[in-house]
């Protein structure tokens, strides 16, 4: 499984995890990212999520298909 990390930016406490997708570039477009979630196959520490708009914060694990990507500050 690859293990990546995602920096948040200063002064940002959370990235949403519709647009995580999309900068990791896990999902082509927003709504490829919906469909994802919508679809079940996202986990948030280890929970499958479906909330397109989920807060992710520091120490975060997201997890899809054979990846894993770490919120970090």
């Amino acid at each position: 499984m690859d293990k990546i990390t995602f920096k948040l930016k200063n002064g940002e406490d959370y990235i949403q995890l519709l647009m995580l997708l999309k900068i990791k570039q896990m999902a082509q477009t927003g709504g490829h990212a919906k469909i994802i979630i919508e679809n079940g196959l996202v986990k948030v520490n280890g929970e499958i999520e479906f909330r397109k708009r989920k807060k992710l914060r520091k120490g975060d694990l997201v997890e899809l298909d054979n990846s894993i990507i770490e919120i970090i500050t």
